[in-house]
């Protein structure tokens, strides 16, 4: 049934006014790019969990060791090898202080007449394991945050002098990215440990002398992206100097690519200092680090579990929280990612 628009009385029809004023009214509010991205971030739960997870570890690291009532470089060896126990949860049967002997499970606080309590268990030489895991946790993340700030300076400006010159400055730098890239890392470790004294200054060298080459590539390819468009040509028109072009336009554009690859550099030095303590190319005894407990516990998992267990959960929750953190980042800051 088709209807006939003519037939419709004029009167039927109500005349509708458009108020101009609102016609281009903005009806949601505008965000600036750190608010948009914001907004983007909060949906993402496992980057929010991650946050969480970290801003605990990096507290603990630095109370835990205030907080535990014992040192952790003192060494009790009448109290060595003591299982975890915990005030409160001894009653509910888990970290009781119960381990094994002789294949028998025997209270090793009561057979050893310990009147205190550990928290994470002690290790060979009688020294708090709560202790030296947060510790050894400062140590590992203070390389970390060192190596990558590093990283990220030096290559942030080379891979930007590097795509802006371009020309002849760019191939000689590129060159020269691509004979150090092909130098293995784990030989230049070994090369400075042979000349510097095993440590935390001589890993954070290692880590960077090389580290900072996939920053500088990404940076290089970003300043070249950016370099040659309309609003970077329209400022050097206007007479802007080579300073304020990076500074002004460049740079802001490419902040968000710095960052997520920074937090990616994270983790990773963490894992490589890590790796390095426990093959004992790292920190050298007394000093701790994740990766010389992980090293202490692997030499005795048939024995004391414990040893092992709380700091390769602590490298893997870090791990797994920067990873997360970084891949969040990566979606609130891409404009692709936009709903």
């Amino acid at each position: 049934m088709s209807l006939d628009i003519k037939k419709i009385p004029a009167e039927s029809f109500e005349r509708v006014q458009i108020d101009s004023s609102h016609a281009e009214r903005i009806t949601k509010p505008s965000l600036s790019f750190w608010q948009d991205a914001w907004l983007r971030i909060r949906k993402n739960k496992a980057a929010i969990a991650s946050i969480f997870i970290l801003v605990f570890i990096i507290i603990m690291a630095f109370v835990g060791p205030m907080v535990s009532p014992h040192d952790a470089e003192t060494q009790t060896i009448t109290h060595a090898n003591l299982p975890p126990k915990v005030p409160g949860l001894e009653k509910l049967g888990i970290f009781d202080g119960v381990g094994t002997l002789a294949g028998k499970e025997v209270d090793l606080y009561e057979m050893k007449k310990v009147d205190t309590y550990y928290w994470f268990g002690t290790d060979g030489l009688g020294r708090d394991m709560f202790s030296r895991a947060w510790e050894g946790t400062q140590i590992s993340l203070l390389i970390a945050f060192v190596a990558a700030v590093i990283d990220m300076v030096i290559g942030v400006a080379y891979g930007g002098i590097s795509g802006y010159y371009g020309g002849r400055t760019d191939d000689i730098m590129q060159r020269i990215v691509e004979i150090l890239y092909g130098i293995p890392t784990l030989v230049i470790v070994i090369l400075m440990l042979l000349v510097m004294e095993p440590g935390v200054t001589a890993i954070v060298i290692a880590i960077t002398l090389t580290g900072w080459i996939g920053m500088s590539r990404i940076v290089r390819g970003q300043v070249l992206k950016f370099k040659n468009q309309e609003f970077v040509l329209a400022s050097r028109t206007l007479g802007a100097g080579n300073g304020r072009i990076i500074s002004r336009h460049i740079l802001p554009n490419i902040l968000g690519v710095i960052i997520i690859n920074t937090m990616f550099t994270i983790p990773t030095a963490i894992f490589f200092e890590a790796f390095l303590s426990f093959i004992g190319l790292g920190l050298q005894a007394p000093d701790a680090s994740l990766g010389t407990l992980i090293n202490d516990g692997y030499k005795v998992i048939r024995f004391q579990p414990h040893i092992l267990l709380y700091p390769s959960i602590i490298l893997s929750l870090l791990m797994i929280a920067f990873n997360l953190l970084g891949d969040g980042l990566r979606d609130a800051f891409d404009p692709k990612m936009k709903d």
